[in-house]
């Protein structure tokens, strides 16, 4: 731990966020008003025809799910962008040079990805407040979960920068993987309204457990309870940060 402080990690760390807080036009703001697009739009035409939780308004049931699938996107583009603009301009072999071992390069990549998450969630929750108004949540679950979520598309962003070798890989990572797996985990709807089919196949995604227990912070009220949702979630989040010390160990598409 002393080396991890002392050594290069630190130095990633802080190139790693201000390398999205120096865009942050791009990298906070853009991703904040699309969130808010979408609570205008979809309160619009949907408050009357979905189903939210007892006493709890559309639009309001809203906003943490698209808090919450912001993070999660923006998690994943954060580690994944990165790697792989380092591996196509050549320069990782200056980051895999340095004195930093697999397990710096990954804290420094998951714990960067979860400060841009965050950042956005608060922005999008801060910028929607003085348009629907929201119970103060319960910040232990709020911290919880978002840490949570936003690592396991972290950890998940570095798999996908590791594995990809053109933008255009990552791209359909993204488009065919994590977008689908996001806009179905229960952002804009209650799981319980669903057919049974559709109930069972959204248990099978793991970002759901992490859209359901952020939204209970808030609310107080879940699809699934909170703990088996965080006991997923935290299981998720270990095996993909096992898978992915092993491929940074192994170096994997990373020392040709």
């Amino acid at each position: 731990m002393r080396r991890m402080v002392t050594g290069g990690f630190p130095a990633l760390l802080r190139k790693e966020v201000l390398r999205f807080w120096k865009v942050s036009f791009q990298t906070v703001a853009a991703p904040v008003l699309s969130a808010i697009l979408f609570l205008v739009i979809f309160s619009h035409a949907l408050a009357r025809h979905v189903e939210a939780f007892p006493g709890v308004g559309y639009a309001q049931f809203l906003v943490p799910g698209l808090a919450m699938m912001s993070m999660l996107q923006n998690a994943f583009a954060n580690a994944s962008s990165s790697l792989i603009q380092s591996k196509i301009t050549g320069n990782v072999v200056f980051i895999l040079l340095a004195p930093l071992t697999p397990v710096d390069l990954f804290a420094a990549y998951l714990l960067a990805a979860i400060a841009r998450a965050i950042v956005v969630g608060a922005g999008v929750i801060l910028a929607v407040a003085w348009i629907v108004p929201l119970p103060f949540p319960n910040l232990l679950w709020l911290a919880a979960f978002a840490f949570a979520g936003a690592g396991i598309l972290a950890a998940l962003g570095i798999v996908a920068g590791i594995w990809a070798e053109k933008f255009d890989q990552l791209a359909a990572f993204q488009n065919f993987l994590v977008m689908p797996l996001t806009f179905l985990a229960g952002v804009f709807y209650s799981v319980d309204t669903l057919p049974p089919f559709w109930q069972a196949a959204s248990h099978l995604n793991p970002f759901f457990y992490a859209i359901d227990g952020f939204r209970y912070a808030f609310f107080g009220q879940s699809d699934v309870p909170p703990w088996t949702s965080l006991a997923i979630a935290s299981a998720t989040l270990c095996a993909l940060s096992w898978m992915t010390l092993r491929l940074l160990r192994s170096g994997y598409k990373l020392r040709h």
